[in-house]
């Protein structure tokens, strides 16, 4: 394993478009692995494969809850339902901190590294990583998110 460059609000390939991942392989595993120990070398909560510069569609989330790491290869969202705002922030934009209105409980379908299909449901913090992180597959940053009625905090 090793740590990868986390790339920081700025860098064009934050706002790019991932493509699907279509080979479950060891080149797959590495670099989930390397975002695995990149996320825990700087106490984050999720990671986005763009944001260590491969324009794939996976992520890896671990919000410290006993269930370890969460790998979701190609997920799309299928079920929302209710609202959460919270205060928000991003390994690519340390420091800053932001009050984003996400859903508090989602589903998503998508693949684990060997490409078996699987079903994770999440809420409040687990459904907001899950949100924040699928965005960075589009593109989309939680700066983008943010309503402007709803008051920043530090």
């Amino acid at each position: 394993m090793a740590l990868r460059e986390i790339f920081k609000f700025g860098d064009d390939i934050l706002r790019k478009k991932c493509r699907e991942v279509t080979a479950f392989d060891e080149k797959l595993w590495q670099l989930l692995d390397d975002m695995a120990e990149t996320l825990q070398s700087q106490d984050g909560v999720g990671l986005a494969a763009p944001q260590v510069g491969i324009l794939r569609r996976a992520v890896i989330i671990d919000v410290r809850d006993g269930n370890g790491v969460i790998e979701l290869i190609n997920p799309v969202i299928t079920e929302t339902e209710g609202v959460q705002v919270g205060n928000e922030g991003c390994l690519s934009a340390p420091g800053e901190w932001c009050e984003v209105e996400r859903p508090q409980n989602v589903k998503v379908k998508a693949f684990d590294r060997n490409g078996k299909e699987i079903e994770v449901e999440g809420n409040g913090l687990l459904a907001r990583a899950i949100c924040h992180e699928l965005d960075h597959l589009d593109g989309v940053l939680f700066i983008d998110r943010v309503k402007q009625d709803i008051p920043k905090r530090s």
